[in-house]
This record gives C-alpha cells, structure tokens and sequence, in this order.
C-alpha cells in the first residue's frame, strides 16, 4: 500500500532497509513477542511466561493483570477484574497458577483474600513499551469535559440501587460520559432524538450535557430511575422526557417513530438482547438512516453465548459496522471482567424479522428469569375464579340486604357494586390464563395496554409470572366496573402499607381499592377495585368519590372543606376521574374532552376553543404522554394540575 505510513514509499531513502534474514519455522530470530515486550523492557519470570503463552494469540488481556499487580500493593480479585476488563474466571485462574508457582503472597481480610506479588521487580515489564495499547476513540476528549464529568459522578452516587430482577449492574460515570461522547461525535444530533431503551445508566444526562441540543427519550420500567433522571434534567435544565412501559408488552405509542438513534444496554441474555433492540428499532423515525447501539458483554470464556446473542441481531437484518471491545466499565459484573463492548448496528430494513425468543422471559435472575417459577396452573386458576364469583356474589347479597337498589357501596369496599353478579355472566380474562379455564377466550395483556378492549362488568387480570408491576395501569386500562388484579402476595405494590398507599394513589378518585389476602392460594393477593359511585353527600353533579369518602377510608388527598385554587374538590375530582377512564388517551386531549364536561355540569360550560387554550399552559412534561405510560412521580402533579385547568375555565 503505497504511501501507507506503516510501510516506506519506494523513494523514502532514508528508511530502513527491510528485513530479509532467512527464518527457520519456530526458531525466533528477534524475539518481540508480547512474552518478552520490546522497548528493552525486561523479560517476565519464567512461571509468568508459561501462562501467557498457554493463553495463546489473546496472551495481552492476561498482561494487564501482570502490569497491576507488578506494583506490588495489595489486590483483591475484583478490583483487578474491574481495573483490566478481563473476567472473573481468568483472573482467578491466574492468580491460582502464580500462587502454585510461588510467585504470590497472600493475606485474608474477613471473607474476601487479597494478593500481591512476592517478587514484583521481577514483572517490570509487564505493562510491555509505552504506547503499546490500541487508541480509545474517545479518551482524548475527556479532559475538556470535567465539569460533566462531575456532575455524572454526582448523579451516579445519588442514583437509585441497582434491581436484580431488571439485571441492573451501574455502569461508571466515565462510561456515561464516553458514551455521549462517542454519540456526539460520531453523529449528528442537534435538533435529533436520542431514545434510551433502559436507562439505569442516565447515558440521556450525559448526552445532553454533552450536547444541549439533542433530545432524549428515555424508556424504562424502573419509577425510581426515571425519578432521578426527571429531577436531574429539571436541575440541569435538559431536554430529555421519562416515560414508563414493560417493553415486553411493547413500545409506549408516542415515542414510536420519533428517534434518529437508539441507545440501549440491554439484559445480557440473547431473548433480553433481542426485545430491547427490537423495540428501538420500533421507535425510530427512519431505521435505515439510523444507528442503534447497544452495550453488550460476554465472558470471554463462553464466546458461544455472545455468537447466539450476534446471530439474534443478524436475523434482524442488522449491520454490525463497529464493536469496540471494553467500551462499557461497570461497578459490578466481574463474571464478565466487569466490562462490555459497544455495537453500532445499522438497521437495512424498515421492520426487524419477527421475533425468535420469548419476551416475556428476558432477564438472567430473578422473577423474570427463564429458570424463575410463576403464572397458574388449571388447579390455582380455577381457585382464583371461584373465589372471584363468590366475592361477587357476596357483594351482590350484602347491596340487596342493605336496599341499595343504586348498587352504592359503604365505603369498606365489601358492598360497593354487585353489577358484575348479574345475569351470571364470567368476568373476562386478562393475560396468561390455562385452556382449561379460558375456553371461552382471554385478552392478551399487550393487547390491553396497548388500546381499549371490549369488556363486560367485570375483569379479571392474572399479573402473576413477573407482572405485577403493572397493577395499577393495567386496572386504569380497563372499562370495567369491577377489577380484579392477581398478584403474588410478595409484590411491592401489596406486601405493605406504603405499597398500598402508592398503589391507590394511581387509580384514585376513579376506584376504591380492597386489598384480598389468600386469593384462591395461599401465596396470592389480588387487588379488587370497584368504580366510585357518585358521593350523594358531595355537590357538583355527581361527582365522584368526594373529600367524605376519601376521609372514611383513611387515605391521602385533599381535606374536606379544601378547594385547591378555588375550584371545589368534587369538580377536581370529576375531571380526574374523566381522564383516568380513557387512559389509553393523550392527556392533553382527556383533558381538553374533560374540561369541556365537567364545566358544563358544574353550570359555567366551556367550549373547545377554551379548553384548547387552557391546556396549552399546562407543564411542558404532560404533552407526549397518555396516563398509561406517564411515571409515577408525575401522578401526584395531576391534581394540582387538574385545578389550575378548572380555574381557567
């Protein structure tokens, strides 16, 4: 190649003439292998040497453990798998052939031994010449972003815990910051849209630090993450909307086609690998003039698990133009060198190849995990059903004995409809059900969330097998009177009193809640929610659900008597309930329907044209959203804005 810098040009007389000594299979005539490094370093202990070169052609990932320990402090096994990138596997095994070689001296410190080479004079040539490491694409630009670098590490230290059942591992700060780095270099993204498939490791901060004129859309189904990135754009003033979804059930609809890249780090099995990348390719204006990239790590020492995730990502019809190996640090993960490697993929077509994994099983623990146990069988199903009829039909006998022909309840949630009882009809069947007591057929949960479904007066959802974080929205989703949402006993949202405060307060003023404990098993609790009747104590057309109520049972809200910004409670409460019915709706647009009822029934009636305008002045984050894949943090706001939208009309 000629002109190429490595090789001289025909005319460069001043180069070195080549090499043209004679050489003789395996006889080295110049030794500059990476067992003995060049630069005049000097040569490694024989012992070090025979494990390098059992370690074949990849001998220079084992050489970084070398040149840590050739310090001679003290290292523990995890802050040398941390400091080198290689897995924990590796690193074990060297350390146990150097202590068999009498090379190491040990100490115990409780449960964890630390190790430190005997002779470290003796490695000095470890870390091989200067210069010796391929180029990092981004560590030249790091310096000139400190003061990112700094608020990255702040937001990293105040961030949520990692959840084991979600695969969390925390990336490190630098890595946030050379992933925005890397995607602000290598794209175009001002005035464009980042979309963040998961995002425990706030890569959408660290973009728009980086570059204040890209957008950020984040997705996850962590709350406690996208509190913390929502209170650190409002801190730092960055363009970037939190949105809440299970991404096995899909990809909430307003962020569909809306981003030029996809960033995401996804959980490290192939199905986990699949369903992240798919949805972000869903989520992309145009996927062809798009990249995704996805931080993904494998042991080095089971290559085949990585090969199964890469042919996954090849059937999609993606391109791989870049893997840079180690991109990613983590504090954790050390089975896999506490590291993971950056693709760049380029989608050529439109839509992936349909899917070959199971969604609903993508995580490597926990209660999503495709070893985890979960659902029904036809015994626990039919137990959950039976008890769903006799509570109806109680229900049902306690408002006839008490003459409440309206179907009003009392307030403790054991007489407060009795609607779905009559006629004898079966509740419908929400999620995964077995043949045996869904014969006559059950709505897929995707298919729930994702637009309203015809459903008589009662519902029944099985959110047993991994989906109990949805409780709440899967509830709002529907359009029955009675709901019934079957969860394990374990769940947050019902194991304790603040999880059931929390849950009421995402489906309130629109039902009342009851929590039944041994629900057809004995590790089973399922959430029953009935819809308020009016509160004939309370003015303002029937409203629902007024200050009386709220008081007997003993939730939060606002006092009796209490008007927020002079507007009642009941008409608050009314357009609440308005937008809460049609979840699957925008809320800008419920709330414009909502404004235009409500004031006609409070008798000072407003038209479209008043409502539009009202709404246009509402916060920033409520426009892009419906209430199904609003975050939780957002639902306490709702009420606050729902007077401030009353007053103006």
């Amino acid at each position: 190649m000629a002109g190429h810098p490595t090789f001289p040009d025909p005319d460069d007389h001043g180069s070195a003439p080549p090499d043209h000594t004679p050489r003789t299979p395996g006889v080295t005539v110049s030794d500059t292998s990476p067992a003995h490094p060049p630069g005049g370093a000097p040569p490694l202990p024989e012992a070090a040497l025979r494990l390098l070169r059992d370690h074949g052609v990849d001998m220079p990932r084992l050489r970084r453990v070398l040149a840590l320990l050739a310090d001679g402090r003290w290292w523990g096994a995890d802050d040398l798998v941390r400091g080198t990138g290689v897995a924990y596997t590796l690193v074990s095994s060297l350390l146990k052939a150097l202590d068999e070689a009498g090379e190491l001296a040990t100490e115990s410190a409780g449960r964890q031994s630390r190790v430190r080479l005997a002779r470290p004079s003796g490695y000095a040539g470890a870390a091989g010449a200067a210069g010796d490491d391929l180029a990092d694409p981004v560590a030249h630009l790091l310096p000139r972003y400190a003061r990112a670098h700094a608020e990255l590490a702040r937001a990293v230290a105040e961030g949520p815990a990692s959840d084991l059942d979600l695969d969390h591992v925390t990336a490190t700060a630098e890595t946030a910051l050379r992933r925005a780095l890397f995607l602000a270099t290598r794209f175009d993204l001002h005035d464009r849209v980042l979309l963040c498939v998961g995002d425990h490791d706030l890569t959408s901060i660290a973009l728009t630090l980086v570059c204040p004129g890209a957008r950020a859309e984040v997705v996850d189904i962590d709350e406690r993450v996208l509190a913390h990135i929502d209170a650190l754009a409002d801190r730092l003033d960055l363009r970037v909307r939190t949105h809440t979804a299970d991404l096995r059930l899909g990809l909430p609809s307003t962020v569909r086609g809306v981003a030029d890249v996809v960033f995401t780090d996804p959980p490290y099995t192939a199905d986990g690998v699949e369903l992240f990348v798919r949805r972000g390719v869903e989520g992309m204006a145009d996927p062809r003039r798009g990249r995704v990239l996805v931080a993904y790590g494998a042991s080095e020492t089971t290559p085949k698990l990585a090969a199964a995730t890469q042919s996954r990502l090849a059937r999609m019809d993606l391109l791989f133009e870049a893997v840079w190996p180690d991109f990613n640090r983590y504090h954790g993960a050390e089975s896999i060198g506490a590291a993971s490697d950056l693709y760049v993929l380029r989608p050529l077509t439109r839509a992936p190849a349909p899917p070959s994994g199971d969604a609903a099983r993508v995580y490597s623990q926990g209660v999503n995990a495709k070893e985890a146990r979960g659902g029904l069988d036809a015994g626990r199903a039919r137990a959950v059903l039976d008890r769903v009829r006799e509570d109806l039909d109680g229900r049902g006998a306690a408002d006839r004995g008490r003459g409440d022909g309206d179907g009003r309840g009392d307030g403790d949630g054991r007489g407060d409809g009795g609607r779905t009882a009559a006629g004898g009809a079966e509740p419908t069947l929400v999620g995964e059900w077995p043949s045996e007591v869904s014969a006559a057929g059950r709505v897929r949960l995707s298919t729930w969330m994702d637009a309203p479904a015809p459903v008589g007066d009662c519902a029944v959802l099985n959110l047993t097998g991994g989906w109990e974080r949805l409780a709440a929205r899967a509830a709002l989703a529907s359009a029955a009177d009675t709901v019934y949402a079957l969860v394990p006993s374990s769940a947050a949202c019902v194991r304790d009193a603040a999880g059931q405060r929390g849950l009421r307060a995402l489906v309130e003023p629109r039902f009342r809640v009851r929590f039944l404990r041994g629900f057809g098993a004995d590790d089973l609790t399922a959430v029953r929610l009935t819809r308020r009747p009016p509160d004939v104590d309370e003015p303002g057309a029937g409203a629902p659900g007024g200050a009386r109520a709220r008081a007997e049972e003993g939730r939060g809200g606002v006092p009796e008597g209490e008007r927020a910004q002079g507007v009642p409670d009941a008409a608050v409460d009314l357009l609440l309930t308005h937008v809460q019915e049609r979840a699957h709706g925008t809320l800008t647009a419920t709330l414009r329907a909502g404004l235009v009822e409500v004031s006609a029934l409070g008798g000072r009636p407003a038209n479209k044209r008043t409502a539009r305008q009202a709404v246009s002045t509402a916060p920033w984050w409520l426009a892009g959203h419906t209430l199904l894949d609003l975050p939780e943090h957002r639902f306490a706001e709702l009420r606050g804005v729902a007077a401030a939208l009353l007053a103006q009309v």
